[in-house]
């Protein structure tokens, strides 16, 4: 019998795995964008985002793959989306006496709102599914997941667009040297690949490691993928937002977090090409939807503080903060009681 101290030691050994691998990403994939010119919240949605969701993609890919658990990995995409928004909190904190969500540019807002579309798609799959109502499938792919990878790549066009129309000559947060005279774009290039093998490596294991502690500890998957590995998965990015926010970068510290969630969404559409008994999201606990609602309304939050850019704290707290750690809670508190 597989003993729990020594599943938990994996566990954390795994996380720091995925801390360290995820820093190394950060700092290649920025040198890419500083060697390429592209904008620091281009990066964040697109270049850094997806390296540091590679965990939650790879984490996917082995509970389906593996273990045959398709609610350990949609658990584990709207967990690690819950989480990403409660990091927002801690950069917050960090950034001093004003609210951090008051101080960004208005393609932050695009993109946060352009992250609840495919949740509302993945929610909708989820909630007709449990009515009864089959939507046709393609090749055994749910149509809302091939609506969910389309969208993916529809919206974050127009905030390329958007961002370009509106990209100033020379870049608020462009250094005036380079910081990385020294990594030629190979060598970055390079670095970026090994670090993420390591993420992949790393996500994959984390899988096993989740199917294991769900079986000892006796609690519902879709409960231990949604705060367990949800967790471990966004190491990376709240590791490299932190670094961000400290170096000044708050463009990027933000647009990691939204546009992970963004790009999270679109490991349901790969999951479902994987799992051949059914589409996906069909073959899930209802469950889910709920923490789809949670994420939405943490994201909800997030857009009003954004649009509204109320720039005072009380007690270094901004107003915002309360309401994403009360959702957080609530749906935490859910899961664990089950619907």
């Amino acid at each position: 019998m597989v003993s729990i101290y020594s599943v938990w030691l994996r566990f954390f050994l795994c996380a720091a795995i995925i801390f360290f691998a995820g820093k190394r990403v950060t700092r290649y994939a920025d040198a890419i964008a500083e060697k390429t010119g592209l904008t620091r919240l281009w990066v964040g949605v697109i270049l850094v985002a997806v390296a540091t969701s590679l965990p939650e993609l790879f984490t996917g890919v082995g509970s389906i793959v593996f273990l045959n658990a398709p609610d350990l990995t949609i658990g584990n995409v709207f967990g690690a989306n819950s989480y990403n928004i409660l990091n927002i909190i801690i950069l917050d904190i960090l950034n001093g006496k004003t609210p951090i969500l008051s101080m960004i540019s208005s393609g932050q807002l695009l993109t946060a709102a352009f992250s609840l579309i495919p949740l509302i798609l993945a929610a909708a799959g989820i909630a007709l599914s449990v009515k009864g109502i089959h939507l046709f499938s393609v090749g055994n792919v749910g149509i809302f997941s091939i609506a969910i990878v389309i969208s993916y790549f529809v919206l974050t066009k127009i905030i390329y667009n958007y961002e370009k129309k509106n990209q100033k000559p020379e870049h608020a947060e462009q250094e005036e040297e380079p910081k990385y005279g020294a990594i030629s774009l190979k060598r970055a290039y390079i670095g970026y690949a090994v670090a993420a093998a390591a993420l992949v490596a790393s996500g994959v294991w984390l899988a096993y490691i989740g199917n294991e502690i769900s079986d000892i500890m006796r609690l519902d998957k879709s409960f231990i993928g949604t705060l367990f590995v949800g967790f471990v998965t966004t190491i990376p990015e709240i590791t490299v937002s932190v670094a961000a926010l400290l170096m000044g970068a708050r463009e990027i510290a933000i647009a990691n977090m939204l546009g992970s969630n963004l790009f999270n969404m679109t490991i349901i559409f790969v999951d479902d090409v994987l799992y051949r008994k059914a589409p996906v999201l069909q073959a899930v606990s209802p469950n889910h939807v709920f923490t789809s609602f949670v994420v939405m309304a943490m994201t909800a939050v997030v857009i009003l503080a954004i649009a509204t850019r109320y720039g005072k704290k009380i007690f270094n707290i901004s107003w915002y903060v309360p309401l994403i750690l009360f959702l957080f809670l609530l749906g935490a508190y859910v899961n664990f009681r089950g619907i």
